[in-house]
């Protein structure tokens, strides 16, 4: 991924401001509505390059216990990610769940704990760190899926943007667009996450992907400037809730299920 195909993701979500203020109802996309909240669980590692052969025995049991929860309603999906573009003191790998409650996540994490193997140095010698994420706007295609590709772009809302302002742009911009190219099979999920334990400062969000091939990737990137040249003053918009200096993006190859 280079600056350019963030910089045209930056005026697709600029567009909100731009369709609300000239364009009448009538002609906007399809009305959307948050969803329930999807609460998420995210184990983060960095895992010494010389321990990745011996990830996917470690984690077995991790996956049995994710698919029991599954299988009994406790999650509504898992997976797990290899990072692709690495980074310094940024994890090489995770392991993900989601339900629809806090409690889901915490029966799940207390399951993990009971079953995963804590003499394994594969973890044990790797730095660790956990993200607890919530999202109101998601969808996807159920069943499982392997050798996908994830990409997460990140942004922070200004102080100064409104209270409604990711609603806004959830709702009347970036999920339209995404609901599309879930429907034709370019994509297979997406959500779009704010922390829910708040272990950075608040006013942060990130919206994902996931694509189940890599053309994926490039079909994400025409629809985006598609979209882009139809609306050319939409970053303008955006930037004036957005501080981009805070913005990056994340891609991995992901395999998991959703129920």
């Amino acid at each position: 991924m280079n600056r350019r195909f963030w910089t045209m993701m930056t005026g697709l979500l600029g567009l909100i401001a731009l369709a609300l203020s000239v364009f009448p109802a009538a002609a906007q996309a399809p009305e959307v509505k948050e969803k329930p909240a999807m609460y998420s669980y995210v184990a983060n590692w960095q895992i010494a390059r010389a321990h990745w052969p011996d990830v996917d025995k470690v984690v077995a049991p991790v996956n049995d216990v994710l698919q029991k929860a599954l299988d009994d309603g406790t999650l509504v999906g898992y997976g797990r990610d290899l990072t692709l573009v690495h980074q310094p003191d940024v994890e090489t790998h995770d392991v993900w769940w989601s339900a629809t409650s806090m409690a889901g996540l915490i029966k799940t994490l207390d399951r993990i704990h009971a079953a995963a193997d804590t003499t394994s140095p594969v973890f044990n010698d790797a730095k660790h760190w956990d993200n607890v994420y919530v999202s109101h706007y998601y969808n996807w295609k159920p069943g499982p899926y392997k050798d996908a590709y994830t990409q997460a772009s990140v942004y922070r809302l200004k102080d100064s943007a409104p209270d409604d302002a990711l609603d806004n742009i959830s709702e009347h911009l970036v999920v339209p667009v995404l609901e599309k190219l879930l429907a034709d099979g370019t994509i297979i999920e997406y959500e779009i996450d704010t922390m829910a334990v708040h272990t950075s400062a608040p006013g942060e969000f990130i919206i994902v992907t996931l694509t189940p091939t890599p053309e994926g990737l490039d079909a994400v990137h025409a629809a985006i400037v598609t979209a882009v040249k139809a609306h050319p003053l939409g970053i303008e918009a955006f930037d004036a809730d957005t501080d981009y200096s805070a913005h990056r993006d994340e891609l991995y190859e992901s395999e998991g299920t959703y129920k």
